[in-house]
């Protein structure tokens, strides 16, 4: 028999504050890709009719490179967050969910690995 009340059992159990630090950084995410967003508007009409070598010497600048950079881990973060979330709420197999949450983090690794080495290819000339 414990002495521990209903309440003290439930504390730092559950979803209870869980949820927070996600819905946090999906905000922060959101609110840093509509900058990046505009950063790629502009991008893509600066580069709009210019030839490969031209591009690849306007990608060759340093902040345009690590503003491309910036742009793909965020939002490939940011769609992992949301991805998570679906599948929180839409699968309800635990296996299944457990699966799913892992593909999904490392499909994003694999993409954020691939977006930094194929920006910085083109941006140094390798």
């Amino acid at each position: 028999m414990s002495l521990r009340t209903p309440l003290a059992n439930a504390r730092n159990h559950g979803s209870a504050g869980d949820g927070v630090a996600h819905w946090w950084a999906q905000r922060f995410s959101a609110i840093a890709m509509i900058g990046l967003v505009a950063w790629l508007v502009w991008a893509l009409l600066s580069v709009a009719g210019a030839s490969h070598a031209e591009a690849a010497a306007w990608l060759g600048q340093p902040f345009n490179a690590s503003m491309a950079i910036l742009f793909s881990l965020v939002s490939i973060y940011h769609s992992r967050l949301g991805l998570q979330v679906i599948i929180e709420d839409y699968v309800h197999q635990r296996g299944v969910e457990l699966a799913l949450q892992i593909v999904i983090k490392l499909a994003a690794l694999l993409a954020a690995a691939l977006a930094v080495m194929a920006i910085l290819k083109v941006a140094l000339g390798a």
